[in-house]
């Protein structure tokens, strides 16, 4: 039923604003449509909504990934343009000095958007989808 269906992964905030500038102006996003609901960014061939609601931050899992052709090399992009990844050491991961970690052949790091909710960036061998 709901296969046929694109998604749209959503981002919640409580400073539209402030995740605003995020989104734009350090991880490049362009805004598309823009309502009281929220901002709709393309990222690649898909969207994802940024939405203002107070339970912002509170989710302790990763919201959004992307596939990546290079980790290491859109790290130091990334890093360059402020973000700070996530240090890990726990059982099945552990991240090195620049907060890559590498598990069974996948590189993935993680960061923090400005509500605290974890994005990722991930090497997964084929890039889209």
């Amino acid at each position: 039923m709901l296969k046929e269906w694109d998604l749209i992964p959503t981002i919640p905030t409580k400073d539209i604003d402030k995740a605003r500038r995020f989104y734009e102006d350090v991880l490049g996003f362009a805004p598309g449509r823009e309502d009281p609901q929220g901002i709709e960014y393309r990222s690649g061939s898909t969207r994802f909504l940024l939405y203002p609601t107070e339970f912002a931050g509170t989710a302790q899992h990763t919201l959004l990934g992307w596939n990546v052709d290079d980790v290491e090399t859109t790290v130091k992009e990334l890093t360059n343009n402020g973000i700070t990844f996530e240090q890990y050491d726990m059982p099945g991961i552990k991240t090195d000095a620049n907060g890559i970690a590498e598990t069974e052949g996948v590189k993935g790091a993680w960061f923090k958007d400005p509500d605290g909710n974890i994005l990722a960036i991930g090497e997964f061998g084929r890039k889209g989808g």
